[in-house]
């Protein structure tokens, strides 16, 4: 590629990315989850509304900001892994004080989920479902969507460490792209 093409690359929309689309699908299920089956007045409600709204957004925010600031870029991916790391300990919580069960990996009711979660990134989807089921299947849902896209975060990161080592960060695309400028100039 031309370097001075490579100057401020614009990158992939973020609603292409499969992290973000289970991201929106662990908001949807957790903004039910916390309204239905957590009592009104308790704080539970917002903060899991708002690690829930943060693991989505932050993938957002983290591409938008990638086009300048690939240390950005990396930063908000990893808040939104951080986020969705907390939501995961209040899902947890919630099975665990009520007694319901967190279900095992080797329990059919989690191979049969993480089969469905892994076919369905559509948020659409799972709003459908969730008035059929009960909290300990929405609470394990929305915990095995997190492990998916916490791992799908986790190769993102790679992702955005290879591109960076590779290419390296704004400042010297901008003064390879210049260098490139002056370069063409002389000749």
């Amino acid at each position: 590629m031309n370097q001075l093409n490579t100057f401020l690359p614009q990158k992939g929309n973020y609603k292409e990315l499969i992290a973000y689309q289970k991201a929106e699908c662990i908001y949807d299920i957790t903004y039910y989850f916390a309204h239905h089956f957590l009592a009104a007045n308790d704080r539970t409600i917002d903060q899991m509304v708002q690690a829930a709204r943060s693991g989505k957004q932050n993938i957002a925010e983290g591409a938008a900001a990638s086009v300048t600031s690939t240390e950005t870029e990396i930063k908000l991916t990893n808040v939104a892994k951080a986020s969705l790391r907390e939501l995961l300990a209040d899902y947890e919580d919630y099975l665990r004080v009520r007694g319901l069960d967190q279900w095992s990996k080797d329990d059919e009711r989690y191979i049969r989920t993480r089969k469905v979660c892994g076919e369905h990134n559509d948020s659409a989807y799972y709003r459908a479902l969730l008035p059929e089921r009960s909290a300990e299947t929405i609470a394990n849902m929305a915990i095995i969507l997190i492990y998916q896209t916490d791992y799908l975060l986790y190769r993102l990161l790679e992702r955005h460490k290879q591109d960076f080592l590779q290419n390296g960060g704004v400042r010297e695309q901008m003064t390879r792209a210049r260098l490139a400028t002056r370069e063409k100039h002389n000749h």
